[in-house]
């Protein structure tokens, strides 16, 4: 039938989306950035002043 032969079309479709979405997310985080930024948030935690957020007063 037309309409099986329409999933069945649509479903190749949508994986070869989700395949190059992947592939996108993998080479956004791992090629994309420099390896100063990474080291840069590596030594975050052992900054002397606190971030912005971490200086604000909290009330309650």
């Amino acid at each position: 039938m037309a309409i099986e032969n329409l999933f069945d079309q649509a479903s190749s479709v949508m994986t070869v989306v989700s395949f190059v979405t992947f592939i996108g997310i993998v080479w956004w985080a791992y090629i994309h950035h420099k390896e100063t930024d990474f080291t840069q948030a590596a030594l975050a935690p052992f900054a002397d002043e606190p971030l912005k957020s971490e200086r604000e007063v909290h009330h309650g």
